[in-house]
């Protein structure tokens, strides 16, 4: 049983990577974004980035959702921003079974896609904000880093090559 976070800035494609390498293994996918309280969403939607005091109640509710998944037996994947090593050290902490895949992406390629998604309620004016706030993840995170640019379905058999070569599927 493993749980994958899948992590990145607004618009590095979370969602998209998670169901993809979710379809392949038959893991459950949730989306970190569903966990915002309405209070959230609407900030992000007029533009106001989230504080760290906004994100806390956010991430411990995904949190809770992981111990879950792994209290079930089921392995997933979670789509999650998870932008600060602390954020991520409430999803991960010390759950080994819980590791990380880092969508890495350049400003340029994402704001692109930021400016074609349609019915998002995070708009590409917080893009900066997201990059100012991101903390890419050091080695002792173990993150699998994949480069965004590329198809997504590459990006997706780029994880599962490197989940087999990490033994975490069989």
């Amino acid at each position: 049983m493993t749980v994958l976070v899948v992590m990145g800035v607004s618009g590095c494609g979370k969602t998209t990577i998670a169901k993809l390498v979710g379809a392949s293994l038959g893991w459950d996918v949730i989306e970190g974004d569903t966990f915002h309280p309405p209070a959230n969403i609407e900030k992000m939607k007029h533009g106001i980035p989230l504080t760290d005091e906004d994100r806390w109640p956010w991430l411990r509710a995904i949190a809770t959702a992981i111990d879950a998944e792994r209290a079930a037996g089921r392995s997933a994947l979670v789509a999650c921003s998870a932008l600060k090593r602390a954020y991520r050290a409430i999803l991960i902490g010390e759950r080994a079974d819980v590791a990380l895949v880092y969508l890495q992406g350049s400003r340029a390629v994402i704001a692109a896609r930021l400016a074609a998604r349609r019915g998002h309620f995070m708009p590409p004016g917080l893009l900066d904000s997201q990059f100012a706030t991101l903390e890419e993840p050091g080695e002792d995170e173990h993150p699998i880093t994949v480069s965004i640019d590329q198809p997504p379905e590459a990006v997706a058999a780029a994880i599962l090559d490197e989940l087999h070569a990490r033994r975490l599927v069989p």
